[in-house]
């Protein structure tokens, strides 16, 4: 072997790309929304070291889809800062029971809401039943919601089309269209958007047009309820490691899941909760109409 052969011998090897590790084990659930306990490694939904001060003494947040994943950091972060937390979720009980103890832990009250928010008459009777258990409704958000994987627009069918937008926007407003009658001044609604409705994503075509109409329900509410003191505002997040990744995506994917942001991995369900608190206590008085991104760098804005 000539020296030329031995050093490009050398070269193509040092060229090797070195395969990146797995940010989380491979997986794959197979419905959705989900299970939070059989995700490995199970996601964080409050730091052991988050104080809370009382932020929301005295008022009742409603929160959908708060059975695990987001919602349920955020139902765990208001009843550390003082609120009782009525939450929809869908199907998954022991997430639920899981949720309403976490609740419960926390001295605050908890009422479990089972339905499917898609339905108008269900969201009535959750806020209903939220003002019957609690008297008043304060805070309210809006954060249930499904996504389907599809290479091709074609592969989209009539019926997921449907179920998607049906869950992420319709549930949003029949929710809103239930509570907004019994909000008072300094109310605030807060809405789960996404990143894709900034950047898109080529094989979440249906998900991202959704959390695009959230995105302008959320500025357009803002500004027809501003006059009554209610606040509108939206959190934006990026890959965040809750149960839909699991249900969504092929094991592969799961694994790498979050690698594409700056910071390299998926971000935390207790990375969000303490930006649903700021929004929905005082400390937020004078912001309204506005997105909150929560992404790790997963998004520049440009």
């Amino acid at each position: 072997m000539t020296s030329t052969q031995q050093n490009s011998d050398v070269s193509s090897k040092k060229q090797s790309p070195k395969k990146s590790p797995p940010l989380q084990p491979p997986q794959r659930q197979s419905h959705q929304p989900g299970t939070q306990q059989a995700m490995t490694p199970e996601p964080i939904t409050i730091r052991e070291n988050y104080r809370g001060s009382d932020k929301l003494k005295g008022k009742t947040a409603l929160i959908t889809g708060g059975d695990s994943g987001i919602g349920r950091a955020v139902a765990v972060h208001f009843a550390r800062e003082g609120a009782n937390v009525a939450f929809v979720y869908l199907e998954e009980e022991d997430d639920a029971l899981e949720t309403q103890r976490l609740i419960q832990q926390e001295g605050r009250r908890a009422l479990t809401l089972r339905g499917d928010c898609g339905s108008k008459a269900f969201c009535l009777n959750a806020v209903k039943e939220t003002i019957q258990q609690f008297g008043t409704l304060d805070i309210l958000v809006n954060n249930a919601g499904e996504q389907h994987m599809q290479t091709q627009l074609e592969d989209i069918s009539e019926q997921q089309l449907r179920d998607t937008f049906n869950t992420n926007i319709f549930g949003y407003f029949f929710m809103t269209q239930a509570a907004l009658p019994h909000m008072k001044q300094g109310g605030s609604i807060i809405n789960t958007g996404s990143v894709t409705s900034f950047k898109g994503n080529p094989v979440l075509i249906d998900y991202s047009a959704t959390k695009g109409a959230i995105q302008a329900f959320t500025v357009s509410l803002a500004k027809s309820v501003g006059e009554r003191g209610i606040r509108v505002n939206e959190v934006a997040p990026g890959p965040i490691w809750t149960p839909l990744i699991p249900a969504s995506f092929p094991a592969d994917k799961v694994a790498e899941f979050g690698s594409d942001t700056l910071m390299k991995r998926p971000g935390q369900p207790a990375e969000l909760g303490p930006v649903y608190v700021m929004l929905a206590a005082e400390d937020s008085s004078y912001i309204t109409g506005q997105i909150i991104h929560v992404n790790g760098g997963g998004y520049s804005g440009v």
